[in-house]
């Protein structure tokens, strides 16, 4: 177990209304003590922190481990790796994977792959078998095993009937949330990008985002005729899809969540010409009249939380013809980073809000305690330098990945490290 002394440090806690500079001594784990000029204990490694910032562990709700069945891309190990350098100390793994995650057999063995390492994880369990939507997944089975949301992701619950009969059996179970992949897949067959003025120069069959913002609004009424089910939107990017969002909470449904991604936020289709492969994603980028209503979600707090959908592939694998390639990029050890530059330093939301989305929203949704910075509380910390710029270098990821646009990009409020299970570990990245 390791200590620490961490030095003159920003505890922000905006869930305990704490904001204040002090040392902080973690001692095997735990919170020691907290307060000023504090004595350093005898062998005790010690770090000044008056350009940091310590925080309850970030979390990210949507990532996407590979393990069991392309290992080639991620696995728990490498996957917990990347998450702790880019400042996490929790993740939810999505359950596309081969098996998917739709027994107890699946999950435990992801929890026993995990067990020693520094980042939780927290499997997602399939709605569907084999998520296809066809028969529901045994979600009383995955839920006594530790499952909390259920998600079909990479795939849609098309039937509106299967949707229905998923959220009264999730009632059973306490803290249950389904979520959903929102995509009409009538729509999509066959797409590349968001379907636009772009994808039309480039020759691209397109996603319009009607697709997208279909299902958004078709679950929130089914949720809404169920009792007002919980609801979580994985990875939402269009303006209709906030619309209707912030629409259902306006009438009572406080149920129902959403995710962004900082790729939405950050990047629009026109970016596809640049980065290529690296900006092929679903949902694809979209316009910048989509990720300007992004951001007023932001602002106005319709948004609950920003998630990676950490979506690994080998290089082989994306260096095909554009229509080809592989969805998805990674986004562990750049999230912290673009959302500190997109969102804060560019006035759009605040520092607090920032930890909110991304370390205590996240856990409120899928019913999991959230972090205490207090004394006597096990330390499960992110420490990041919110005003430090740094470079992002590709050879200092520990995903097993490389696909990501933002390679070489410059950005402010670098991860540092983290504290958890009993573990710091620093950050390599800048």
């Amino acid at each position: 177990m390791s200590s620490i002394l961490f030095q003159n440090i920003r505890l922000l806690n905006p869930a305990q209304g704490l904001d204040r500079r002090a040392d902080l001594l973690i001692l095997d784990g735990k919170i020691s003590s907290i307060g000023d000029d504090l004595q350093v204990p005898e062998g005790i490694e010690v770090r000044n922190g008056s350009a940091w910032v310590a925080a309850p562990g970030f979390y990210d709700m949507h990532v996407h481990l590979r393990e069991p069945g392309a290992t080639h891309k991620e696995t728990v190990e490498t996957g917990c790796a990347s998450a702790a350098n880019g400042g996490f100390t929790g993740v939810a793994c999505m359950p596309n994977t081969t098996p998917a995650i739709d027994s107890a057999e699946v999950v435990h063995s992801i929890l026993w792959k995990s067990q020693h390492l520094p980042v939780d994880v927290h499997p997602v369990g399939a709605t569907t078998v084999g998520r296809k939507g066809e028969t529901l997944a045994p979600m009383g089975e995955l839920h006594e095993a530790g499952v909390r949301m259920f998600s079909d992701d990479g795939d849609c619950v098309k039937s509106p009937e299967m949707m229905r009969r998923a959220y009264e059996y999730a009632s059973q179970f306490d803290g249950a949330v389904l979520s959903q992949h929102c995509e009409e897949h009538t729509m999509t067959t066959g797409f590349a990008m968001n379907e636009g003025v772009v994808a039309t120069k480039l020759g691209m069959p397109g996603y319009p985002d009607i697709a997208e913002e279909l299902i958004i609004e078709r679950d929130i009424r089914l949720a809404e005729f169920c009792g007002n089910r919980p609801y979580h939107v994985s990875h939402m990017s269009t303006a209709g899809g906030v619309e209707s969002v912030r629409r259902a909470k306006a009438k009572g449904q406080a149920n129902i969540t959403c995710e962004v991604a900082p790729h939405h936020f950050v990047l629009t289709d026109g970016d596809v010409e640049k980065y290529w492969v690296n900006a092929k994603m679903n949902p694809p980028l979209r316009t910048e009249s989509h990720r300007q209503a992004l951001l007023e979600g932001f602002r106005d707090g319709t948004i609950d939380a920003i998630a990676t959908d950490h979506a690994p592939h080998a290089l082989s694998e994306k260096e095909v013809e554009f229509p080809n390639a592989p969805n998805g990029i990674i986004g562990l050890e750049t999230s912290i980073g673009l959302s500190y530059t997109y969102l804060v330093d560019a006035g759009v939301i605040s520092l607090e809000r920032m930890i909110e989305l991304m370390a205590i929203n996240p856990r409120k949704i899928l019913s999991l305690p959230v972090p205490k910075i207090e004394e006597g509380e096990i330390a499960n910390l992110t420490i990041f330098a919110p005003e430090e710029t740094w470079n992002v270098d590709t050879d200092q990821f520990l995903t097993k990945s490389l696909n990501t646009p933002f390679n070489g990009w410059e950005l402010k409020g670098k991860p540092v490290g983290i504290v958890n299970r009993g573990q710091v570990v620093w950050s390599l990245l800048g």
